[in-house]
């Protein structure tokens, strides 16, 4: 039992409390995410069950936390939506047609998410430049901090409003009083998570003090819920009968599929490297994928919502001093112990505690230093960081991740496409000599087709890539052109110093190439220090 448990935590009582904390947190965020998805709240909170469970045992990055999100929710609305009107309109109706919809959807996610775990794709979250991760990091904390602005309204009688008067400032009060406790308890002692503490302390003054606020019951009532009590999660054997319900739906549920996969990775993937940069340690991606592939799996299978990590809940995991899978699988086990057995005491925690604990996540989350530094960077890298934190408020975080890659992308396209080269010069028997320096690719190859005169240069011709390399096709097929155009004027021409990888590309595009490339030159700048103590040995 010692060795297993060391196996999954270096610090059994803080994952263990920090996990606490993290399941508290996780109850009004799954409810909300299911409200939104226009779903029961139960499912959300098995959805968070399971995705948490999967992915604190198997996953890529101990420590890491991951649930329903709103990202995948807003991605759902529209299918349920529809899967419910094809279920009122069948000839035999069926009632909540969308939510099985979502369930076999879940299982094709699973499946893509696993794919590209396989494939290993998820290396690919390395090549994020920083002030994408930055300018994600920031528009997230805006996002995160919106969604509690919502806390502070009220409904009564069917209608919903913001808190004034009385109410307000009771919540205000509470909201500081959590935040406060947040901020001096670490000060103190950091024995008790700070957040823990926080809840409960807001929780025993509201309970005791006899004081009327919205709680956890309050806002599952308040959303349409009939409460946080539930059973286990059930295994869906409806489902498999239901796929004929899809046909001439295929095309929705696919692009659905698709979209949630890639919501899901891009989020997840983003949130390892931020959790990574915190605890100073590494992650698999790739381990990750499989994991969030087979827990929306596992979702699909048994009822529950799907999801991804949650950067919010990761956070407060990881400064509360949760570093081992045992507290993600505290915080899932803890969650679905609240479902199943305290859901009473659960629905009497103040909303207030919980968004005190959720603003204390945005102050640590944005990156404050972006305001410091937005005058000494780069002008193209201020603007990737403002146009991602803008497009992850207004949009999504995936795709604010995808547009300030592309842009980072095409930025480095154009600076590298200017800066090809090409010195001239003449040996002594009249061979005209260019010396490229930069890169060859598809973004400068005009620049470097407009380095050469074919019609007025000499009749031998050299080009010497010693400090050039042709990186695509694009490269190649301008070579390939420029080679061909020499030849037809009767030209001698000679590659010299391409790389072994570049020989053998241009040789594959056309053996041809053979006549012209030299071969009698070795470029002292491949040898290694291996080469050198075989030829003495």
């Amino acid at each position: 039992m010692k060795t297993l448990l060391s196996r999954l935590s270096l610090n059994p009582k803080n994952d263990i409390l920090s996990g606490l904390t993290v399941a508290l947190a996780l109850v009004p965020e799954a409810v909300a995410f299911a409200f939104i998805a226009g779903i029961d709240p139960l499912v959300g909170l098995y959805g968070a069950f399971m995705m948490g469970l999967v992915t604190a045992v198997f996953g890529g990055r101990p420590g890491m936390i991951s649930g329903a999100t709103g990202a995948m929710a807003v991605v759902m609305v529209y299918m349920i939506q529809q899967g419910n009107i094809v279920g009122d309109n069948l000839a035999e109706p069926i009632e909540h047609l969308g939510l099985y919809w979502l369930f076999i959807t879940l299982l094709i996610v699973g499946i893509i998410q696993i794919a590209a775990g396989v494939f290993k794709l998820g290396k690919f979250v390395r090549l994020i430049p920083h002030p994408v991760m930055m300018g994600f990091v920031n528009g997230l904390a805006i996002v995160i901090f919106l969604s509690q602005l919502g806390l502070f309204k009220q409904t009564v009688d069917g209608t919903t409003s913001w808190l004034s008067g009385e109410a307000l400032y009771i919540m205000l009060t509470l909201v500081t009083l959590t935040m406060a406790i947040m901020y001096f308890l670490p000060k103190l002692t950091t024995k008790i998570p700070a957040a823990l503490a926080a809840i409960v302390i807001v929780a025993c003054i509201t309970i005791f003090g006899g004081l009327e606020v919205s709680t956890v019951g309050s806002f599952i009532l308040d959303g349409g819920g009939e409460g946080l009590q539930g059973g286990l999660p059930q295994f869906q054997t409806e489902i498999f009968s239901l796929f004929y319900t899809l046909n001439g739906h295929w095309d929705l549920i696919l692009s659905t599929a698709f979209l949630l996969a890639a919501v899901g990775l891009i989020e997840s993937l983003m949130t390892l490297n931020l959790v990574d940069e915190i605890t100073e340690t590494r992650g698999s991606g790739n381990r990750e994928c499989l994991a969030q592939g087979a827990a929306n799996i596992l979702n699909g299978l048994f009822g529950g919502m799907g999801g991804c990590a949650m950067i919010g809940q990761s956070i407060i995991n990881v400064n509360s001093g949760g570093r081992g899978r045992l507290s993600g699988i505290v915080a899932a086990v803890a969650l679905l112990c609240f479902v199943l057995f305290g859901s009473s005491v659960i629905e009497q925690i103040p909303i207030a505690a919980l968004v005190g604990v959720m603003f204390m996540v945005v102050i640590g989350t944005f990156a404050w230093s972006s305001f410091r530094i937005i005058n000494k960077i780069p002008r193209k890298d201020a603007f990737i960081l403002i146009t991602v934190s803008a497009v992850t408020v207004a949009e999504d975080l995936a795709i604010a991740v995808l547009v300030g890659v592309i842009i980072a992308a095409l930025v480095f396209a154009w600076e590298n496409a200017t800066m090809i080269r090409a010195r001239k010069s003449f040996k002594e028997d009249g061979t005209k000599v260019y010396e490229i320096w930069g890169p060859l690719f598809f973004g400068s190859i005009q620049n470097f087709n407009a380095k050469f005169d074919v019609n007025k240069d000499p009749e031998n011709i050299e080009i010497d890539f010693i400090e050039s390399r042709v990186s695509d096709h694009s490269g190649i097929e301008a070579l390939e052109n420029l080679v061909d155009k020499y030849l037809k004027k009767k030209k001698n021409i000679r590659l010299t110093h391409l790389s072994p990888e570049c020989k053998t590309l241009l040789l594959k595009a056309n053996p041809g190439f053979e006549k012209v490339i030299e071969a009698s030159i070795d470029d002292p700048r491949y040898y290694v220090v291996t080469d050198l103590v075989d030829r003495e040995v």
